[in-house]
């Protein structure tokens, strides 16, 4: 893991982006200490010794299915799983977890490196207790992911494709029914695939949205009087409210999503799951 000093920073944004149900400004001022982070996304690897050690059923093993991209899918394939009202890219595919991400027909044999997809917040809770370590706060994270560079877009600078290449996994193309790939991926990608941040730390800016320890759209000042240990009190007790994950995935494009910006951030409940929620572990000094 990575040493992160802590100090005081700011975090979010000032511009409107973003949704602004999602709370991403004023940016303010917050302060974190000393962490230890992952350098990438826990990798299918590393959820499979885990589940090798421990034997533990994911939530999507348990309710039977999980939400999958419809891309991903085998087109004479679709017709057989139920799209979600509203967002109808999202199929609910019977027996897709995190060891078949596409259903029975799938495997990770092949994407070992990748990140796990299909994991709820119970999940990353599970397997960060296994581990010895926790989940991040947004703050942590955000701090993290900015690699020291102060109010930038991207870990890497303002503009997305920064001396025309690529630094993330995100979607080209037509949203959602055509993706062009000329960032060489349709679905997730390798944890190592792009340049490290500042800090060491890969693809905090697509791929796979990644798990915090908090509430989903909090205030930002929240942060400035709530330490982590604070948030892993009340998780203790909250079962039902939205969680926080930041990072934005393979599936974000301007059009529709901007959330791969670092200020970005969503939430979900803690037992949701899908092709493209992952998360990284932090441990206290």
């Amino acid at each position: 893991m990575i040493h992160i000093k802590g100090g005081a920073f700011l975090m979010g944004t000032d511009t409107n982006e973003g949704f602004e149900e999602d709370l991403e400004g004023p940016a303010t001022e917050v302060f974190v200490a000393d962490f230890y982070i992952s350098p990438y996304p826990v990798t299918n690897q590393e959820f499979l010794a885990f589940f090798l050690d421990t034997g533990y059923v994911t939530d999507a093993e348990r309710y039977g299915s999980s939400h999958v991209f419809h891309l991903l899918i085998q087109e004479a394939e679709r017709k057989n799983y139920p799209a979600v009202s509203g967002a109808e890219w999202w199929l609910e595919v019977t027996d897709a977890n995190w060891r078949m991400p596409e259903g029975k027909q799938s495997s990770i044999a092949d994407r070992m490196d990748h990140p796990v997809v299909h994991v709820s917040k119970n999940d990353a809770e599970a397997y960060c207790k296994w581990a010895g370590n926790r989940l991040p706060t947004e703050a942590e994270w955000e701090y993290a992911a900015r690699g020291g560079l102060s109010q930038a877009r991207f870990p890497w600078g303002n503009e997305l494709r920064a001396e025309g290449k690529f630094h993330a996994n995100v979607w080209q193309g037509e949203f959602p029914h055509f993706n062009t790939q000329e960032d060489g991926f349709l679905g997730t990608a390798p944890v190592k695939s792009f340049d490290p941040n500042g800090y060491g730390l890969y693809q905090t800016s697509g791929n796979v949205w990644e798990w915090c320890l908090n509430p989903g759209r909090i205030p930002l000042s929240t942060f400035q009087k709530k330490t982590p240990q604070d948030f892993l009190a009340e998780n203790k007790t909250n079962r039902e409210e939205l969680f926080a994950l930041r990072g934005g995935s393979f599936l974000c494009h301007c059009s529709y999503c901007q959330r791969y910006r670092v200020a970005g951030r969503n939430s979900n409940t803690r037992s949701s799951s899908t092709s493209n929620m992952g998360f990284r572990c932090v441990k206290d000094i």
